[in-house]
């Protein structure tokens, strides 16, 4: 009887049951395909760290910035004595490199590493120096030759940039990451793969040998075998590596052993990042607490933390759905509940007669509102497999288009923030080279969409329509419940 009255009811008001199974079928449908978006989004967010934070790295920690002039850096001068360079023709040819990690350089000791190892519940952590590379070559011109022909107008050779009295020179720089060639468990290096040669080893401690990445590789013309120089130290190119999510650059431009790099840049036993894999998931906010606590002056990021430093239109993806499209779902979803109970409401108030006659032949309060809400529900249910399916068709689209984000990863480096060179003339060259002290450097990378859709989501957001129509049913159930037998009676007559 229930069934056969059911399929009656609904076959009569089949305007009231689209109205309701539409305004579902909408809400459900942006659930799911905000939910899947989100969840894309939120990969993408993760390729995006994996490229400068390394697979698998739940806990950076680095040392708070200090503020300029404060710190062990010391201002970024290259300085010359009067026997330094090459004089030929009046000019004296210079050229000389030097890796540092700038002023207010945020480094501390490596003994941190040995207590971040001691943390309960930390499976392993790798230690990095993030350190600029910097290259001066020019030409000055003797003082006494810049004092007899004063105003001669001379131009300075092509390529160079104008110093004082007509002199030429470039500062070039390129970012060099300094750690342990054992250690690629976790780490940036963990988020790599190798494109030629071969990576870095533990018999590469201690020894002249670099990694470079792919890219910054081809635009160098460099390859396996070749040589740069690093600090003044010539290295081998060993290897060349690439980012394991497509078009993403590395963390640096350079990888060499931390030995090497604190000796070369004279940071001894310094570092400037840790990087922390955890036992387990559940085990990070108890890491992060402990190593808060006995590293107090450092900076603990979780992947969380570190998400909200990512930018570019994948940032605007993310902040649009956590506001936009999350709100826009509730209120959707909302309106559609909404919908559902007044119109099932309305629909048991124009059937006042025909439950008037129920009652009046013996239906129970009981039976009459299982009988609305077995409407509603099934109303309701209509609307959440249809929902579903459109739902799962836009997802589909999406992922047809493919659209593509792109992404910055911010991680400091200490860069230094403007090189001056002083030769026995006081000749500086141009600021704002590099950006101001501690800048946050960015890894820019273009991701690909992929909007994920899971079983859960989807019996999930039916599970929401379904509820829907249980909350409109036992509302209109219990207005029909209201009738009195003396209301039904005069409905019957």
């Amino acid at each position: 009887m229930f069934f056969t009255y059911l399929r009656r009811e609904l076959s009569g008001r089949r305007k009231q049951t689209a109205i309701i199974a539409s305004g579902m079928a909408l809400a459900i449908a942006l659930v799911i395909i905000v939910n899947s978006v989100a969840a894309g989004v939120k990969s993408a967010q993760s390729k995006v760290l994996e490229s400068v934070y390394g697979v698998g790295t739940d806990i950076s920690v680095s040392q708070t910035p200090t503020a300029p002039g404060e710190g062990e850096g010391g201002p970024g001068r290259f300085e010359f004595g009067a026997g330094d360079g090459e004089t030929t023709d009046g000019s004296t040819a210079l050229s000389t490199s030097r890796l540092t990690s700038g002023p207010g350089s945020a480094t501390m000791s490596s003994s941190a590493l040995e207590t971040v190892l001691g943390i309960k519940n930390v499976k392993a952590a790798a230690a990095t120096l993030a350190l600029t590379n910097m290259t001066f070559s020019g030409e000055i011109p003797d003082r006494s030759q810049m004092q007899t022909a004063p105003g001669a107008g001379q131009a300075p050779p092509s390529g160079g940039a104008d110093g004082a009295g007509g002199s030429a020179f470039d500062v070039n720089s390129f970012s060099v990451l300094g750690l342990d060639p054992a250690g690629a468990a976790v780490g940036p290096l963990s988020a790599v793969e190798l494109a030629d040669g071969r990576g870095l080893d533990a018999a590469d401690a201690g020894q002249a040998n670099a990694v470079l990445d792919a890219a910054y590789a081809t635009t160098s013309e460099l390859a396996v075998g070749d040589t740069i120089d690093v600090g003044g130290t010539t290295f081998t190119i060993v290897g060349l590596v690439s980012a394991t999510s497509g078009d993403a650059a590395t963390a640096a431009n350079v990888y060499i052993p931390l030995d090497m790099a604190q000796s070369i840049s004279d940071q001894a036993d310094m570092i400037s990042n840790i990087y922390v894999q955890a036992e387990s998931a559940t085990d990070i906010a108890q890491i992060q607490a402990d190593i808060e606590t006995a590293l107090p002056e450092t900076t603990v990021s979780t992947q969380e933390d570190l998400a909200s430093s990512v930018s570019g239109s994948l940032a605007t993806a993310s902040s649009l759905l956590s506001n936009l499209g999350l709100w826009l779902s509730v209120a959707v979803l909302a309106a559609a509940f909404l919908i559902a109970i007044l119109f099932t409401i309305s629909g048991v108030t124009r059937r006042t007669r025909e439950f008037g006659t129920l009652k009046a032949i013996g239906w129970s309060n009981k039976r009459i509102v299982g009988q609305v809400a077995g409407e509603s529900v099934v109303q309701g249910l209509i609307g959440g497999v249809i929902g579903a399916a459109v739902g799962l068709a836009g997802v589909i689209v999406i992922n047809v288009i493919a659209p593509t984000l792109s992404g910055g990863a911010s991680s400091s480096t200490g860069r230094m923030a403007g090189p001056a060179m002083q030769a026995g003339a006081d000749v500086a060259a141009p600021g704002g080279f590099g950006g101001p002290p501690g800048m946050q450097t960015q890894a820019l990378t273009e991701v690909t969409l992929n909007a994920p859709v899971s079983l859960d989501i989807i019996l999930i957001a039916i599970a929401l329509s379904i509820a829907g129509g249980l909350i409109a049913g036992a509302l209109g159930g219990w207005r029909a419940a209201r009738l009195s037998p003396a209301e039904a009676l005069r409905s019957v007559n």
